[in-house]
């Protein structure tokens, strides 16, 4: 299932790394799928970090969207760092269809969960 993730990185990506985050990453475990991104025009309204940024972290940072297809471990965070942007914030806002689009920190809601037919057909 397609995991999204709103993720803030220390400096401001350009588009050939943000391209190379589109096309696949080399890792130590392996190559990652081809991921979606896209810059963020402002920051996604969250709950304040804890500890804050250090006001000159804060001002030289980019948020982006990032959506991938495979789960390896801290995944995000090692393609990141590979183009050379370390994460400072990562928060997923979205698995498959669920979503915390309309939710305030704190708040959740209750939902009947259905595997999709592709992965229920595959236990």
């Amino acid at each position: 299932m397609e995991k999204t993730y709103w993720v803030q990185v220390e400096g401001i990506p350009s588009d050939r790394a943000l391209n190379l985050l589109a096309g696949g990453i080399d890792l130590k475990d392996g190559r990652t799928k081809p991921a979606k991104v896209r810059r963020l025009d402002q920051s996604p309204a969250l709950w304040p970090r804890e500890p804050p940024l250090a006001m000159h972290r804060e001002s030289n940072s980019q948020w982006i969207n990032i959506t991938i297809k495979e789960g390896k471990n801290r995944q995000i965070r090692r393609m990141l760092a590979s183009i050379d942007h370390p994460v400072l914030r990562l928060v997923r806002h979205r698995i498959g269809d669920w979503h915390l689009t309309g939710l305030l920190p704190g708040e959740y809601k209750k939902i009947t969960v259905n595997l999709p037919r592709n992965i229920a057909n595959k236990r």
